[in-house]
């Protein structure tokens, strides 16, 4: 029996197209997977910013899940925004009734405008009710800023960081380094039992269209531990997919604030498995 291999993003809706379930779809897609979802929010925005969200029915967001994971059976699921408890406390038990073999989440708290997306007592939820259920938790520094209390300015700080945000259960944390203050890029992996991290470094793509990329970034790693690859490897090749779509988008002219990078810069066929 033939298989593609699936992923299951659970996120909000762009309707502008550059983030949240639509570039996760995109990107999946882009890397061969089989893309499904489950929307958590339906957001007001554009390359401009976000001016309105209004979360999904927890009940709601629930049954998209139980019905992806009972027919579809995702091997990985990505998780994006989520600014409503009662949304958090549903995935949460959604996790621990289908154990899929791996969960990226993505804390969105902040949109690259700018725009605050999470509710603060959601921040408690998802680390007390998430984030142990995650096998890779991939904060910028703005969102590891605030679930660490303290200020990331370098690199090595965020090392400090990564290791101190394992403590929150997960099995790996990824610090992005997009925003550091000297202007360089690096992100920086520490796996839990590993004593040193994994530092990946790319020179910056001078560029607008940025809208997205987090999102992209967590769906792309998803992808590829869905395609059998390791985290370290993993992380490698999803980092390598965005800088090359952030490379090949940086003149293409959408919308009149961050736009999106190109998601199909290289595209590759579906992948298939057989299985008995």
């Amino acid at each position: 029996m033939k298989h593609y291999p699936c992923v299951l993003t659970i996120a909000g809706s762009d309707c502008s197209g550059g983030a949240g379930i639509q570039a996760d779809i995109k990107t999946i897609s882009a890397l061969g997977a089989y893309a499904a979802s489950a929307i958590t929010a339906i957001t007001v925005q554009n390359t401009c910013g976000v001016t309105g969200i209004h979360p999904v029915p927890a009940s709601y967001v629930k049954g998209q899940i139980e019905a992806v994971m009972t027919d579809i059976r995702p091997r990985a699921i990505k998780i994006g925004m989520i600014n409503d408890v009662n949304i958090v406390k549903v995935i949460a038990e959604s996790l621990q009734t289908y154990k899929p073999e791996f969960v990226v989440f993505d804390p969105v708290m902040v949109s690259t405008s700018g725009c605050k997306l999470m509710e603060d007592e959601a921040i408690e939820a998802i680390t007390s009710q998430l984030m142990p259920l995650s096998t890779l938790i991939t904060p910028n520094l703005r969102e590891a800023e605030v679930l660490t209390g303290m200020p990331i300015p370098d690199i090595e700080t965020m090392k400090t960081a990564s290791r101190d945000l394992l403590h929150y259960g997960c099995h790996a944390v990824l610090v992005k380094g997009g925003h550091l203050e000297n202007g360089g890029m690096c992100d920086v992996l520490q796996i839990e039992n590993e004593a040193e991290p994994h530092l990946f470094t790319a020179d910056k793509v001078e560029s607008h269209n940025t809208h997205g990329t987090g999102c992209t970034l967590s769906s792309a790693i998803a992808t590829y531990l869905a395609l059998g690859h390791n985290m370290t490897e993993a992380v490698r090749l999803a980092k390598a997919y965005v800088y090359q779509g952030i490379l090949s988008g940086k003149d293409i002219h959408i919308g009149e604030g961050h736009g999106p990078l190109n998601h199909f810069h290289s595209p590759v066929p579906m992948h298939i498995y057989d299985e008995d």
